[in-house]
């Protein structure tokens, strides 16, 4: 093999090398975001019927999902640093537990979708614009995280 030809090779071969071990990365995990105005152990049931739901929709935790939980252990005043907690992790969707976890979260962005529980006046409490078209919450918008 000629000098020529053999600094091609190597120089090719560690080239392609990190474009190989780049390519066999795992995708990135969905992160589903709880908050939750009760404790744990109170919402233990209601968070195992959440991974139920998402284990029969083909979402497994730890395969390709992250659930992040926070609880405010019955203290509504810690829900908005909850929330921002959830919020430094970039979910792409947080769950919220009652309304006013729903509105800690919707008063610190605009552009993460919220699902929330039933309420009886989503339009009044101003966590929905309508019933018909609840609107709000696109990732392209120019709002804020």
């Amino acid at each position: 093999m000629k000098r020529r030809e053999f600094i091609a090779l190597i120089g090719g071969a560690t080239t392609a090398y990190p474009l190989r071990v780049w390519s066999q990365q795992a995708p990135r995990r969905a992160v589903i975001g709880v908050l939750s105005p009760i404790s744990a152990a109170a919402a233990a049931r209601n968070i195992e019927a959440l991974r139920a739901g998402l284990r029969e929709l083909g979402y497994i935790e730890d395969r390709n999902i992250t659930l992040e939980l926070r609880f405010a252990e019955g203290a509504i005043e810690r829900l908005p640093d909850l929330a921002a907690e959830l919020l430094a992790l970039k979910p792409d969707v947080i769950v919220a537990g009652s309304p006013p976890a729903a509105l800690a979260v919707q008063k610190q962005t605009r552009v993460i979708p919220i699902v929330m529980n039933s309420t009886t006046d989503p339009v009044g409490l101003g966590l929905a614009s309508s019933m018909a078209r609840p609107g709000g919450r696109r990732r392209g918008s120019s709002a804020s995280r």
